[in-house]
């Protein structure tokens, strides 16, 4: 028979105290500065944990086009691979095969010529597009000095929808921006108004494949038949990048015929996002160049101090391999019909919430869903007593996190709501979401008017 013996009242609080009845949960711990000592590991996690039942939930976070939901197999991946540093490609010499494997697929995808295209991953497309910036910026010195022309004044011709990561590229590398405006019918870049822009000091146009704005693709094909034309007529000669990030994963499955890829002869690189419609956690991004020859050998450096040399090109040295190695999992996993079914049913319910959102009365739909997943509509114009601003607050009872804008310079007098639907908002969340707008709206309807009589410059009420 075991004998048992009581030595008196335990005082080990890590496995016999209740852990909201320990020391870390009843008292303060610093949160700008270091304690004097340690946590238990369970009751530091507890801390930070609950501190992130605040945020808002992912899932119902309409604003982003981030993705939000993997299968549990990527996830595990990813923790697998956390500890990895991707550029370290001789000691993880297999993340780096992968690596060059997804390179090789886009590539495919966008119909590269040949098999002498090259890229690589990022964290996400900010990076993909500075490095697109700055192989344009090169390019064009280099064709500048064999000319013995001035290169003191590179610019970039865009549209004023572009991500905010093109006017970073031009203020930190010293480029003009030249920004096409939006204006009363038009929301993106068309070719002769980036033709317009264009002359000798001109490094590149920008075209959106999915503008955050409204969904919308710019058109690459027309853009690229001005320049053409420009070139024709003793005009400068002038290349496009492509800023596929969202629509890069989308266009190749959902718009096979859609021209805007290396199928367009002008255009010399594309990014994406991997971590938007590429299916994987953030941050992943891809930038892809027609040839070697669009990427100035000067860009890239060789080290050789992390066990043999490799070549590199990125604003960013360490950062892990999860990413690259989870974007690999969805290609493997699905295929091009698999991204197919996945990107259609994305468009499928942006197209059921567009139609059923312009059915409400109050709001007027702008985008549809019918280029990339995303919904816009702003109020109509007899509604004078609550904005798209309260819409969007309202909706924030129920989880929903809806952003509210306005359009860029010219257009600042729309404003408008926006929802961007990803893999993981499938019909029954559509239609809840539904629900709950429509509440929203009859509630607001209901209240006396907030505002003030008279708009301002702009044409707002505040």
């Amino acid at each position: 028979m075991a004998l048992h013996r009581w030595d008196g009242a335990p005082t080990d609080e890590v496995t016999l105290g209740p852990l909201f009845a320990r020391d870390a949960e009843t008292r303060h711990v610093p949160r700008y500065r270091l304690a004097d000592g340690p946590l238990d590991p369970d009751a530091a996690y507890q801390l930070v944990h609950d501190e992130l039942l605040l945020d808002g939930a992912a899932r119902l976070n309409l604003a982003t086009f981030v993705t939000t939901w993997m299968e549990p197999q990527a996830a595990r991946l990813m923790a697998e691979c956390a500890e990895k540093n991707i550029v370290d490609k001789d000691e993880y010499p297999q993340t780096a095969e992968i690596e060059r494997r997804c390179v090789h697929i886009l590539a495919d995808l966008w119909h590269a010529p040949g098999r002498d295209a090259t890229g690589c991953s990022t964290t996400g497309s900010s990076e993909a597009c500075m490095l697109a910036g700055l192989a344009l910026v090169r390019s064009w010195r280099e064709r500048r000095r064999s000319l013995g022309a001035s290169t003191a004044r590179p610019n970039l011709v865009m549209g004023i929808n572009v991500q905010v990561c093109w006017e970073k590229f031009c203020r930190y590398f010293d480029v003009e921006p030249r920004y096409v405006p939006m204006v009363e019918g038009r929301r993106h870049l068309t070719g002769a108004e980036a033709t317009s822009l264009c002359d000798e000091d001109t490094i590149g146009v920008v075209a959106i494949l999915g503008s955050t704005q409204d969904g919308a693709y710019e058109p690459v094909a027309e853009i690229a038949s001005e320049l053409d034309l420009l070139a024709a007529r003793g005009g400068p000669d002038v290349s496009i990048h492509v800023d596929a990030a969202s629509g890069g994963f989308v266009a190749p499955f959902l718009d096979p015929d859609l021209l805007w890829d290396f199928r367009v002869d002008r255009v010399v690189s594309i990014n994406t996002s991997g971590h938007k419609y590429g299916l994987v956690y953030p941050g992943v991004g891809w930038i892809v160049w027609r040839d070697e020859q669009a990427l100035p050998e000067e860009l890239v450096f060789h080290v050789n101090y992390l066990g043999g040399s490799m070549p590199t090109f990125a604003l960013n040295f360490s950062r892990p391999g999860a990413q690259v190695v989870a974007q690999y999992y969805e290609l493997l996993r699905l295929g091009r019909e698999g991204y197919r079914r996945v990107q259609q049913a994305c468009r499928d319910t942006a197209l059921h919430l567009s139609s059923s959102i312009g059915a409400t009365g109050p709001l007027r739909i702008l985008a549809d869903g019918s280029e990339l997943p995303v919904v816009v509509a702003e109020l109509d114009r007899g509604v004078d007593n609550f904005t798209v601003f309260d819409v969007s607050d309202g909706l924030r009872k129920r989880g929903w996190q809806v952003p509210a804008y306005t359009f860029p310079a010219r257009l600042q007098s729309t404003a408008v709501l926006r929802v961007v639907v990803r893999n993981g908002f499938g019909r029954d969340l559509a239609d809840m979401f539904l629900a709950d707008l429509v509440a929203e709206l009859v509630q607001l309807g209901r209240l006396p008017s907030r505002l003030p009589q008279h708009p301002d410059r702009n044409g707002f009420h505040h």
